[in-house]
């Protein structure tokens, strides 16, 4: 994932996948290196989710709030994973945050490409 995510670094937390942790996050959205803070806010081991909530960053600039829910579903031999982004516009002259999902889809498939050939 390395041609959108320059960096990922764990600045607070007992750990990368416990609920509080927070990650700091170099990453590449619409051509622009961009770096954020996000919290990991609530794992649901039972409904496989994990909710991010951004704390800190350019993108909160522009964004009241903001979610990424991670839900990952069983499917044949493998999984389907879904993002959603939950966000709310600091005002309504704020454009819609389509390089935002660019980036998590670009994100997700270079995942997706690793994991298919570990």
């Amino acid at each position: 994932a390395n041609q959108v995510v320059r960096d990922v670094k764990l600045v607070e937390g007992s750990g990368w996948d416990s609920e509080g942790s927070v990650r700091q996050w170099y990453f590449v959205a619409g051509g622009k290196l961009e770096t954020c803070k996000e919290m990991m806010e609530k794992v649901n081991d039972k409904d496989r989710t994990i909710v991010y909530k951004l704390v800190e960053g350019e993108i909160m600039k522009a964004f009241k709030s903001w979610n990424s829910i991670l839900n990952v579903m069983p499917m044949g031999e493998g999984s389907l994973v879904k993002w959603t982004m939950e966000f709310e516009k600091q005002n309504d002259d704020v454009p819609d945050p389509v390089k935002y999902g660019e980036f998590l889809t670009t994100w997700a498939k270079n995942v997706d490409t690793y994991l298919l050939n570990v």
